[in-house]
């Protein structure tokens, strides 16, 4: 800034940061009701959702859960079936966590698994026709 030198320039200085600080003071109030709606509850809820959505792991680890899941009730249910004894129950209870556990441990061991036996299994038929 330039030295002032009289009152005129001191009074057309004064007005100019009189300006700046409107402008700053607008931008800031501006900047206060963003932040005011991004922390509302449904906006954050909107955001959450968005990240979850687009996280690229979100479709792996749904269809690991719940192939997991459904291995472990089904290997409960075959094994054990609809036994009423207490023992079968808890003895397919544990069976029915020790597969779960396994798959959702060692999910790609079993993709790949899947896969070998799909491509064997579409191999051989294409063979045969």
């Amino acid at each position: 800034m330039e030295n002032i030198t009289n009152s005129a320039e001191l009074k057309k200085a004064i007005q100019l940061l009189e300006v700046e600080q409107y402008v700053c003071g607008q931008q800031l109030k501006e900047q206060l009701i963003n932040t005011y709606h991004g922390f509302n509850t449904i906006n954050l809820l909107k955001s959450t959702l968005k990240e979850v959505v687009s996280s690229p792991f979100l479709i792996d680890n749904l269809i690991g859960t719940g192939l997991s899941l459904a291995t472990g009730y089904l290997s409960n249910k075959i094994l054990i079936g609809v036994s009423g004894k207490l023992f079968n129950k808890i003895f397919g209870s544990v069976i029915q966590t020790g597969v779960k556990n396994i798959i959702t441990h060692t999910p790609q061991s079993l993709k790949t698994i899947g896969q070998n036996i799909i491509q064997n299994f579409l191999h051989k038929k294409k063979s045969i026709t």
